[in-house]
């Protein structure tokens, strides 16, 4: 009787066991190529995203149409070292008759401005884009929209106007797409409109335009110039742009940059003291009342 028991045991185990390897082969079968597929699909969208985000940091890329960029706050806005730059390197730029300067040369307060006209924290010290100083952070937004932020620029042209500072802005690339843009500024200051051309270029609708249509390409030099027909003689602009006057002063002005210790736009200097991204005109107040003294 024992062996039949046992015998029957072992009969049991070998049905279980066989029944067990036949639910697992009636169990769906796992398609890998789907799997791998899935997974290739989801790393490349990975890639992609980062590669559009180191591509932004470099500034060699544009935000798509409609999308503005985020916030950069480590990369652009800290303090950063920069070259020490000297009393009479800042008037040597107001004293030379190629660069774009205001103001009298003897001024004890001399402002300068590293901008690229495609670059979203250029606009946000410009102060006419409130729009983009919102996307960009509440620390960005503008006294006149609520914030707490006074935009550099026009606080600088106040008093340079009242004739108690001189002004220099140079062209420095910070996002890529704003050298066409920067040789209509150099137009526009030829025919005593460099302001006006400036201020239309830093609201919303320039950014649109400079970043995702006008771009560098020279054959756009004709919407360009449309864009400032209520600013400027269309044909005066456009024959500028097409006649490539100004070529020469990218290059130029981007050598200047680097010899000053440029590390990203909008880099100021107030007389010698650097201030290297979007700083509120706040943060400069000591520099510009010690200058004044």
């Amino acid at each position: 009787m024992a062996t039949i028991k046992k015998s029957t045991a072992n009969e049991k185990k070998i049905i279980n066991t066989e029944l067990l390897v036949e639910k697992m082969r009636k169990l769906p079968k796992i398609n890998y190529s789907v799997v791998l597929v899935i997974l290739l699909i989801g790393a490349s969208f990975l890639i992609g995203r980062l590669s559009a985000q180191v591509e932004y940091l470099k500034g060699g890329g544009t935000a798509a149409a409609g999308q503005q960029p985020t916030a950069q706050q480590p990369a652009q806005q800290q303090q950063k070292a920069a070259a020490e730059v000297t009393k009479a390197e800042i008037k040597d730029l107001l004293s030379d008759k190629n660069n774009i300067t205001f103001g009298n040369k003897n001024s004890k307060l001399i402002f300068v401005e590293f901008s690229d006209p495609s670059c979203p924290f250029c606009h946000v010290a410009g102060g006419l884009n409130g729009s983009l100083n919102k996307q960009m952070g509440t620390q960005f937004t503008l006294v006149a929209d609520g914030g707490t932020y006074v935009a550099p620029v026009p606080e600088m042209k106040k008093l340079v106007d009242s004739g108690k500072a001189a002004f220099v802005w140079m062209y420095a690339n910070g996002h890529g797409n704003g050298e066409l843009a920067t040789k209509a500024l150099y137009c526009a200051y030829e025919k005593g409109k460099f302001w006006q051309i400036h201020d239309r270029l830093m609201t919303s609708e320039g950014y649109e335009l400079i970043n995702n249509t006008v771009k560098n390409d020279k054959a756009n030099s004709g919407k360009l110039a449309e864009f400032f027909r209520d600013q400027m003689s269309v044909n005066d602009m456009k024959g500028c742009l097409e006649g490539g006057k100004y070529d020469d002063r990218i290059a130029a002005n981007m050598g200047v940059a680097t010899k000053m210790g440029f590390s990203g736009t909008p880099h100021f200097f107030v007389n010698t003291t650097p201030f290297v991204g979007a700083y509120g005109f706040k943060d400069m107040q000591t520099v510009v009342d010690a200058a004044l003294k």
